[in-house]
């Protein structure tokens, strides 16, 4: 996969293009894959999955969730090439555990996408990383070197500082009976976010700590949850110019953080809140604090950004 240049400037709410990425239909070979990555290995195991069907409306939250992870967009029809690629990406995808997530657009069920896409296009592929394309590529790449992409895609966001895992998003087809289905409250906040009810999907998630306050899986779906509805109703700029105008108002502050985590510029949204608490005492220092402390946990412990950045927090509280 190509290495991108300097980050853009894509924001939060931007429109999604699949066209005018980086070309990967020439790509060669790309070093080997770890053992989890070959088809039959670690992921044959278990029913988990990281693979989604998605609708065309809900393309800018998959975007989005690529400043934690990448994430690979498939737009397929019913036609023998988007059965190939689906099935060879999904084993890919679901061998690297969580580093990588492959959403699924099914374009015979969505005709205004299949015509803006073009028939002679699908199925396509493109990959984001920190909200943003970073490649693409279609059926002409052959399925043994899909493996190979998948591979680049977690190699270039680790180069990235990003190292979360995320959590399974589904199961995998003829595994029933072998593993648990998802707790019935996860399930439930899953089908919410499936369908684009956010406050049920928040209302599941806190249903489900209430009974099991240790449950790690829904607090970081709540975190991540929460932000979304956050922010779907934002408007970039005015978001940018509030805070510009009002330095000393938290809300403002906070907002912005947000927007730069969804948007990919994780480091921007963690140096913002920790100058204000650097600058600020009493209640609005607690509470950027605190909000600081939620997006640690949704962009990932784990992460050398993260661990970075409570260095400074300390040093700023201290």
């Amino acid at each position: 996969m190509t290495q991108p240049g300097p980050e853009s400037q894509t924001e939060a709410h931007a429109s999604v293009n699949t066209r005018g990425a980086v070309d990967l239909s020439q790509l060669g070979g790309g070093g080997p894959q770890p053992d989890p990555g070959q088809p039959g290995g670690e992921h044959a195991a278990g029913a988990d999955s990281w693979v989604v069907p998605i609708r065309p409306e809900q393309l800018q939250q998959i975007v989005q969730l690529s400043a934690q992870a990448p994430v690979l967009v498939l737009i397929h029809g019913a036609d023998e090439a988007s059965a190939t690629m689906r099935t060879t990406l999904a084993d890919h995808v679901d061998a690297q555990q969580g580093r990588v997530l492959l959403a699924e657009v099914d374009a015979s069920t969505s005709p205004e996408l299949a015509q803006a896409q073009g028939a002679d296009q699908i199925p396509v592929a493109t990959a984001f990383i920190g909200g943003r394309p970073v490649g693409e590529f279609d059926s002409t790449v052959p399925a043994d070197q899909l493996g190979e992409v998948v591979t680049q895609m977690v190699q270039l966001a680790t180069q990235n500082g990003m190292t979360q895992k995320l959590p399974p998003q589904s199961r995998r087809a003829g595994t029933a009976g072998e593993e648990p289905e998802l707790p019935p409250l996860h399930q439930e906040a899953h089908d919410a976010l499936e369908r684009g009810d956010l406050e049920a999907a928040v209302a599941a998630y806190e249903k489900a700590l209430r009974e099991k306050p240790d449950d790690s899986q829904a607090s970081l779906g709540l975190a991540q949850v929460k932000l979304m509805r956050r922010t779907q109703d934002l408007d970039v700029q005015q978001t940018r110019t509030g805070a510009a105008e009002n330095p000393d108002d938290v809300d403002a502050q906070i907002a912005v953080a947000d927007v730069d985590v969804l948007g990919g510029h994780v480091e921007d949204a963690f140096a913002r809140l920790i100058g204000f608490i650097r600058a600020h005492t009493g209640d609005d220092r607690e509470k950027a604090r605190a909000h600081l402390v939620e997006l640690y946990s949704i962009v990932g412990d784990t992460d050398p950004r993260v661990n970075r950045s409570r260095q400074q927090l300390a040093r700023a509280l201290f």
